[in-house]
């Protein structure tokens, strides 16, 4: 089932996510109803946040990615109880422009390291621990912030998140065109 995303001022969005048990019910079926809506909203990573629970789910699909980056071919991931353990500090910082489906229409560049040391269980509740590199850390980083009551506007200098001020106030007052179900703020 498409799931409606939560847009930017949605307090979900600002909650920090707690872990789920192994018996949380219907947890597959979540799984697969994120990325139904995932697929339809045409994003890369969902959180649970965005669809009004605050809880540790992410799900990753880099396999629409895979004509330009073919090393994520067949990419596509549910993570669980996710944690950033650690940042390699060594790593260079890269910037890139982000978006996010919670904040439609809005893009910025965000400096983010390319080297992180996660923590997280698979679909299956396998557990994992490894350092992840490249564009799947910066996913994993801008999703796991999600998790944290984050969202990549909080990463922009004063004046980047001035200048983008307007915009987000539209997306407040529900004033924003996007091709995917939403549940604004309703004042």
């Amino acid at each position: 089932m498409i799931l409606p995303i939560y847009t930017y001022g949605q307090p979900v969005l600002r909650k920090v996510a707690q872990d789920i048990p192994t018996d949380y019910p219907g947890l597959q079926e979540l799984i697969s109803d994120m990325f139904e809506t995932l697929t339809a909203s045409e994003g890369v990573g969902l959180a649970a946040p965005q669809i009004g629970k605050a809880i540790r789910v992410v799900v990753i699909d880099l396999d629409v990615l895979s004509e330009d980056l073919p090393e994520y071919k067949g990419f596509r991931k549910a993570f669980i109880n996710a944690h950033i353990v650690e940042v390699d500090e060594k790593s260079k910082k890269e910037p890139m422009e982000e978006g996010c489906l919670s904040i439609p229409g809005i893009h910025e560049v965000v400096d983010r390291p390319s080297r992180i040391h996660v923590v997280y269980r698979d679909a299956d509740f396998q557990e994992h621990d490894e350092w992840v590199e490249g564009y799947l850390a910066r996913v994993m980083q801008h999703e796991f912030d999600h998790l944290e009551g984050n969202m990549f506007v909080d990463r922009l200098s004063p004046l980047r998140k001035q200048l983008i001020k307007n915009k987000l106030k539209s997306i407040l007052q529900g004033k924003f065109r996007c091709s995917y179900r939403t549940k604004v703020v309703r004042k």
